[in-house]
């Protein structure tokens, strides 16, 4: 995915969509307003941690917000990160007005890129999703991810649909965010469609990161709430440390794998952010479709020790 070329001045606004950016999680009051003293904690130890950026998305429980609420925390994610490193402000919605509209909020919050996920309770055509993303990339001038989320939502996104975006509008303003299972294939099928050019990020949560790393990916956007780990696993991929690889992944895949849908992400995340002390507690918007019980809070608790052991060698 790398381009000998010179770098344009383009390219150079996407320099810092690289590395590790998770994508933080939204800490909420008891009564579930958005608890904006929490959020600023939990995304400056993010960065304390050695991330290259933030993400708002699905994690985020971005589904679950008003269009009011998207907006507040798109404000707040930008003025508490954006000094420190890239903010990408997830944006997809019902709509294509709508996702237009909070692009543009972003793109006015100074936010580096935006990510879009497809409407997910409409099934559409290519000529129509293609529609869809081609008006929000017209409506701003900063890069557009196109996360295809159906590894939570939706469906899969053809391969030649992406491709054509990025062809169509250039690589550093169409990056990609693609999460269609088998994750590793469907990544090569991409980056050979686009001649190596395009910009992709890994979504696994880390699950497949080694390998997504080796077919050369941009970055990777995990959850908030154990980032001291992947920047680990970053910097192992980047010195080729092969023993710090082979000891820190299999014990993340293992926690990761935990995790089998959005709301045990949520679940899992939210605990372990409360044992790290960084959110006061795991209130979750609901209805939720996965509450952790006992037992496998005290296997998280295990995993969670053995990584951190894995972490220092």
């Amino acid at each position: 995915m790398n381009t000998s070329a010179a770098p344009t001045t383009s390219a150079k606004k996407t320099d810092r969509l690289q590395g590790v950016l998770p994508v933080f999680q939204t800490p909420f009051h008891d009564d579930q307003t958005i608890d904006a003293a929490t959020l600023e904690k939990h995304i400056h130890t993010i960065y304390d941690h050695g991330a290259d950026g933030i993400v708002m998305a699905m994690v985020s429980e971005t589904l679950r917000l008003s269009t009011e609420e998207r907006r507040e925390l798109a404000a707040l994610a930008c003025k508490f990160g954006k000094d420190r490193g890239a903010v990408v402000i997830s944006v997809g919605a019902e709509s294509t007005l709508t996702a237009c509209q909070l692009a543009i909020h972003a793109q006015e919050q100074k936010a580096d890129a935006v990510m879009v996920i497809p409407p997910v309770a409409t099934a559409l055509g290519e000529e129509e999703l293609a529609g869809y993303y081609r008006q929000i990339i017209n409506a701003i001038d900063i890069p557009v991810i196109v996360q295809d989320a159906s590894g939570y939502v939706g469906k899969p996104m053809s391969i030649t649909l992406q491709a054509n975006l990025m062809k169509e509008f250039g690589r550093d303003r169409v990056l990609f965010k693609p999460e269609a299972t088998p994750i590793a294939p469907k990544l090569s099928q991409l980056r050979d469609a686009t001649d190596g050019q395009a910009r992709i990020f890994e979504g696994t949560g880390g699950l497949a990161l080694v390998d997504s790393y080796r077919r050369g990916i941009e970055g990777t956007m995990p959850g908030g709430e154990i980032v001291w780990a992947l920047v680990a696993l970053w910097k192992a991929l980047q010195n080729k440390d092969e023993d710090a690889i082979y000891r820190i992944w299999p014990i993340l895949t293992t926690l990761v794998t935990m995790q089998t849908s959005l709301d045990s992400f949520l679940a899992i995340e939210k605990y372990l952010l409360v044992k790290q002390g960084v959110f006061k507690n795991t209130v979750v918007r609901g209805p939720v479709g996965y509450k952790m019980d006992h037992e496998t809070q005290a296997e998280v608790d295990r995993l969670f020790e053995q990584l951190q052991k894995a972490v220092k060698g």
